[in-house]
């Protein structure tokens, strides 16, 4: 029996037939926004740099204040807009945005006020653009899909990863600042389109799916009010385990990145030169990535279950922040900031978004959204102030590496504990009943 080219590359992706045109939208509406940001995250960091290390705090709690207006606001407009035209808008309401800096980088020469105010801005862009693409994917695909396919899904992420830094350290002197933040505009409006067809799709493969209700429609505005999303995080244990695991990777990955600027503005000074560190690292981490996320994560999250996904990583930083401790080196803190960041893309974010599949549509787009923005940039925040403090104190790096090796045991006992109920939640829910995220992850 010929097997034909399509079938193929639905086996090698661990799709079923039916699945391959959505799982290769999802791959590309990722890679649209991943290739868009980190043509835009280089910038990003020099930017912060210029602004300055010991400023960084600041720009952690700009953003996070920040964030405790905008999430209101878009629990509201979740609230009236139907979740088929709710991306629309988010991500229109961006485009325009990146259009604006554009015109502004190109106009105008480069001031310090300017860097602060992109450095928060592209900071919000970049945590809402990415948490509703995944409220997406989980409200598209249910929780037996996801764990075949969000893998292969992040490795867009991983793909549009690598074109990204290498687009900004080829074009970096050629073209402005404000010819990258274009490109990135049109970049995002591609992955808008992406999201049509995978809304479509949905409707037509999910009027199927067990326990499809009209009231779970996507013609219809997600349930509750602005600050829904937050008060059905305080009422689920299962929730509320979800943004501490959070808080522990924002504080593992602040402490790493405050070092990190640290040592790159003592080493490079030169801004083109922190452009270019910035994404050789980038390329490093999105090459890693992608290997693991196309022949790895899958096949591990099926045989081992989430719990493998969530609890490896932070394992491997713990002893990594032990080596840290014994030679705290600008190497040593560069690979440590590269394990984690392949260990967070390839393995902690899949099984993270695994995690919501099972949900209904406020808590993939309310609850998450909150955990995703107000919850992780206050991990920034708290983190980023408790690391100047250290700092400040003059312990130095030996005891942030300590703390944060404790920090990252407890987040990988978390992990391992939340894909554990996740695990057997999905195998246990059988029950058309069991419409509430208690219920389902009780049993």
């Amino acid at each position: 029996m010929t097997v034909s080219m399509p079938q193929r590359l639905a086996r090698a992706i661990n799709a079923q037939p039916a699945e391959l045109t959505a799982a290769l939208a999802g791959f590309a509406l990722f890679f649209c926004l991943f290739c868009g940001y980190f043509m835009l995250r280089p910038i990003r960091e020099s930017m912060g740099i210029q602004a300055g290390v010991e400023n960084l705090q600041w720009l952690f709690t700009a953003t996070f204040v920040v964030m405790l207006l905008a999430v209101p606001l878009f629990a509201w407009l979740n609230s009236r807009v139907p979740r088929i035209q709710f991306i629309d808008w988010v991500y229109g309401f961006f485009c325009l945005n990146l259009l604006a800096f554009a015109v502004a980088f190109s106009a105008t020469n480069e001031s310090l006020w300017m860097a602060r105010v992109f450095y928060v801005w592209i900071s919000v862009y970049n945590l809402f653009v990415v948490s509703v693409a995944w409220s997406l994917m989980a409200d598209v695909f249910d929780a037996p899909q996801a764990k075949r396919l969000f893998a292969f899904i992040a490795a867009g992420a991983s793909v549009g990863g690598l074109a990204g830094p290498a687009l900004s350290t080829l074009l970096v002197g050629r073209i402005d600042a404000g010819g990258l933040v274009l490109l990135a505009a049109m970049l995002l409006a591609g992955a808008l389109a992406l999201k049509h067809y995978l809304m479509l799709w949905r409707e037509i493969a999910g009027a199927g799916r067990p326990g499809a209700s009209q009231a779970e429609s996507p013609r219809r505005p997600v349930a509750g009010n602005p600050f829904s999303g937050m008060t059905r995080v305080f009422k689920s244990s299962y929730l509320l385990g979800i943004c501490a695991f959070v808080i522990l990777l924002a504080t593992v990955t602040t402490f790493l990145y405050f070092e990190q600027a640290r040592l790159v503005a003592e080493l490079f000074p030169d801004r083109d030169a922190q452009v270019r560190v910035f994404g050789l690292i980038d390329f490093v981490v999105q090459a890693g990535a992608l290997l693991a996320q196309l022949f790895i994560t899958g096949r591990v999250a099926q045989r081992l279950g989430v719990r493998s996904l969530l609890a490896a990583v932070p394992m491997l930083m713990c002893v990594g922040f032990l080596a840290l401790a014994q030679a705290p080196t600008f190497a040593v803190l560069a690979g440590l900031m590269i394990v984690r960041r392949i260990g967070e893309y390839a393995f902690v974010r899949p099984g993270r978004e695994m995690l919501f599949a099972p949900l209904d549509a406020e808590s993939k787009y309310k609850a998450k959204n909150f955990i995703d923005t107000v919850v992780y940039r206050g991990g920034d925040a708290l983190s980023g102030w408790a690391k100047s403090l250290i700092d400040m104190l003059g312990y130095g790096v030996a005891l942030i590496a300590v703390i944060g090796a404790v920090c990252a045991a407890l987040w990988g006992l978390l992990g391992w504990y939340l894909g554990g109920r996740a695990d057997r939640g999905e195998t246990d829910r059988s029950s058309p009943q069991a419409d509430s995220d208690e219920a389902r992850f009780r049993r």
